[in-house]
């Protein structure tokens, strides 16, 4: 029973998720970092979302796996169901016009995708590619500090490839971090 709540609380976390990367891309003000790559690499390569953000996922849990980190049912789950999410939302949200309706898109979006990443990360049954490597340095590194500096990293890479960033990029890479570890406990049981 403990397990089937864990699973969902996974799966409703991933699109919880799904919802704050679309609402964030759709707001056109910046998104996180690792979405703002992945659409960057989509873009400049014509693939669709869902399979560039399979891959690019991959890479990074490859690398945390190498680390010491053990992938697990979360880490397979995250990716699949947050790609293929977006890619579906992307394409029925009603695009804003007026930039103070995406505005609060946005800030929806940061929050909705906090809450998202904590959810899910408290089911506890592996971590999903952009929180893989922070949580490898925690510790020594807080996560909230290691996970803002990839959503920087990652954010750079996207606009060097043609994705939008705005000021929600970095209000997004400077504050999910902090919001997520200040909301997790809550949904940890």
């Amino acid at each position: 029973m403990e397990r089937t709540r864990r699973v969902g609380q996974l799966v409703v976390g991933c699109l919880v998720l799904s919802v704050g990367v679309s609402l964030l891309l759709n707001a056109r003000l910046g998104s996180d970092g690792f979405s703002t790559f992945v659409n960057g690499a989509a873009m400049s390569t014509g693939t669709d979302f869902a399979l560039v953000n399979t891959v690019m996922s991959l890479a990074l849990v490859a690398v945390a796996w190498a680390k010491g980190l053990r992938p697990g049912v979360g880490t397979l789950v995250q990716p699949v169901v947050v790609g293929l999410a977006v890619s579906g939302l992307l394409q029925v949200l009603p695009r804003p016009g007026h930039l103070g309706v995406r505005v609060g898109e946005m800030l929806v979006g940061l929050v909705v995708l906090a809450v998202g990443v904590a959810g899910y990360l408290a089911a506890d049954l592996g971590v999903g590619p952009a929180e893989a490597l922070p949580i490898v340095f925690d510790p020594p590194v807080p996560f909230q500090w290691t996970y803002s500096a990839l959503q920087v990293i990652t954010l750079a890479g996207g606009w060097a490839l043609g994705a939008s960033v705005g000021p929600g990029t970095i209000l997004v890479a400077l504050l999910v971090g902090p919001l997520v570890d200040r909301i997790r406990p809550h949904l940890q049981r």
